[in-house]
């Protein structure tokens, strides 16, 4: 298991962003490994905040593998193989399927239900 825990800050303008910490003593610098379909990214950086005590993460994604679909990252301990974090982004058709797309769609039925039966109730009583 991994000294390490990773919490994503921010996906911001192409980039993942996080905050990596270490149960261990010392300032030894981590080893981040982030593949995408087992295909390691490039330019990932992780860089030492000494001041707070941890490092920043950030992971570029490559415009190359947006697409629809669910594209899932997966972020390593290269030292030991561990699994720190992983994210995924949903893009195209399988938003359509997606669970927060149907309770946005029934928020708004309801919405619109509750205006028909308002305006119903005021046309009955006046």
């Amino acid at each position: 298991m991994s000294e390490l825990t990773l919490t994503k800050t921010r996906l911001f303008e192409g980039v993942w962003e996080g905050v990596l910490t270490s149960a261990q003593e010392g300032n030894s610098q981590p080893q981040v490994k982030v593949t995408h379909l087992q295909e390691e990214i490039p330019n990932v950086e992780v860089v030492e905040n000494r001041e707070a005590g941890h490092w920043v993460v950030r992971v570029p994604i490559p415009a190359e593998l947006i697409s629809d679909g669910v594209q899932t990252f997966l972020i390593h301990d290269a030292k030991t193989g561990d699994t720190l974090d992983s994210f995924n982004l949903i893009s195209g058709d399988a938003l359509s399927y997606d669970i927060r797309a149907e309770v946005m769609l029934l928020r708004e039925e309801l919405d619109l239900l509750k205006r028909a039966f308002r305006r119903h109730c005021l046309e009955t009583t006046g």
